[in-house]
């Protein structure tokens, strides 16, 4: 099957499943797998591989997602039960005022993302999103889209995230003077994608009044004192603490030596986090006068209404990875090495496409600086390679949708039909990549 061929199966898939979830409301997780199924089978691949492909892809996915779901939806239980949510969204609210909450929750999701996987800081605010929306009666779209956009932004940007730390690596660049531009970009990107876009949006995109999943993280505290703001903002931060602490480990003891080997094993994900909502168990439990007979029953309840977004992100995953495997990446690699552009335009445009294709941000930054990092290379140091990093992050985060787990994640938290979350967080996400790739032109032009 020839390039062109490739490329338009692959479109007609993401039109199919589009075409059964929303307009036909067939099962979002049947109409993935049943197109990826197809898809795989039309563009020549063996059945059998076709099937296991697709069940790679999910438990690729699933491997990471799941565990992150379900400790995240735990300690968002333990801040809402505890009052500690309804805390913190009554402090923002005092301190910056309910027309400007957007811009706190646009700095809170930039700062609380800077070490963390967008996953990640998703569920871990995601609890203080809907308390705010409650408390001030703003819709999720005018309150939860700036916090995305903050966690998008960094997430495809700044270091120490794996993707740009590697794209670093590959070019050559200054981890600093990385940093100090990807900030410089960041922060307007995430104003504009944030705060303003959310403005305009939330006027179009009107919710349901009820919002299944937002019911277990608003409860209130039954009439107990609240616990203090420091101390569940402590609680929250303590995962984020203890990734940045992975992340640095090696400031802090020589590589290979048993401190940085603990470091690091404290400061994964998964660690991280289970170190985080064990701290809620007393900190948000038991100082709060909650029982363990109770603790118990909130972790068991709060994991059932995550099942079917959990189901969904890996379907995204069994639908990114046929895509890899049919060839349609590896036609899209060409087709943008093909188009002769500038090194940088290059760079966003190959991100952009195999982001399209595959789904994940990482993938396609990882995957394009593989591949540009050679031709910079050859260039002569022509390009700068600070604002080479920054071009290709903000390729991998362009138009997301269907195959990729953050669109699920929003989707389903915020209760939005699947042509709304397009109208929001895919508009949103093209909004971050664009301007980053503009602003960063910007400042390679001013001579940075």
């Amino acid at each position: 099957m020839s390039d062109i061929a490739m490329l338009s199966l692959a479109a007609g898939s993401v039109a199919a499943m589009i075409v059964l979830i929303a307009k036909l409301k067939a099962n979002p997780f049947i109409s993935i797998l049943t197109v990826s199924v197809i898809m795989g089978l039309v563009a020549g691949m063996p059945a059998a591989s076709v099937v296991k492909s697709f069940e790679t892809g999910v438990g690729n996915i699933l491997g990471h997602i799941a565990i992150v779901v379900a400790l995240g939806t735990m300690l968002g239980k333990m801040m809402a039960e505890s009052g500690g949510a309804e805390q913190i969204a009554n402090t923002l609210i005092d301190l910056f005022g309910p027309r400007r909450v957007p811009w706190a929750m646009m700095v809170i999701g930039f700062v609380v993302g800077l070490p963390v996987f967008f996953e990640v800081g998703f569920v871990l605010l995601i609890p203080i999103a809907f308390n705010v929306a409650k408390r001030t009666n703003t819709s999720m779209v005018l309150v939860g889209l700036p916090m995305v956009a903050g966690l998008s932004v960094v997430h495809g940007l700044v270091p120490p995230h794996p993707a740009a730390l590697l794209a670093v690596t590959a070019y050559h660049a200054d981890i600093g003077r990385t940093i100090f531009y990807a900030l410089v970009v960041g922060l307007p990107t995430a104003a504009l994608a944030g705060p303003v876009f959310a403005r305009f949006a939330a006027r179009t995109v009107i919710l349901p009044a009820e919002n299944p999943l937002a019911s277990q993280f608003v409860e209130s505290a039954h009439g107990r004192t609240l616990p203090r703001f420091g101390l569940t903002l402590s609680t929250i931060l303590s995962p984020v603490v203890l990734m940045l602490l992975g992340s640095w480990a090696d400031l802090f003891a020589a590589p290979g030596t048993g401190a940085n080997t603990a470091l690091r094993f404290i400061g994964s994900t998964d660690m991280a986090l289970l170190s985080g909502v064990l701290i809620s168990f007393y900190t948000l439990g038991y100082r709060c006068g909650i029982t363990r007979e109770r603790i118990l029953a909130f972790t068991n309840e709060c994991l059932a209404p995550t099942a079917a977004i959990t189901l969904l992100v890996g379907a995204g995953g069994g639908f990114g990875r046929i895509l890899i495997d049919s060839g349609v990446s590896n036609a899209i690699i060409k087709l943008a090495l093909d188009a002769h552009m500038p090194i940088l335009l290059l760079a966003w445009m190959l991100a952009a496409l195999v982001r399209i294709a595959t789904g994940s941000a990482t993938v396609a930054m990882t995957t394009a600086a593989g591949i540009i990092a050679p031709i910079a290379a050859s260039a002569g140091g022509a390009v700068n390679a600070e604002i080479l990093v920054l071009v290709t992050g903000a390729g991998s985060l362009v138009l997301s949708h269907v195959n990729d787990g953050g669109f699920w994640l929003v989707k389903e938290y915020f209760n939005m039909s699947v042509p709304q979350t397009f109208r929001t967080w895919t508009i949103l996400e093209t909004i971050v990549s664009v301007a980053a790739l503009l602003l960063a032109l910007a400042l390679s032009t001013g001579g940075g």
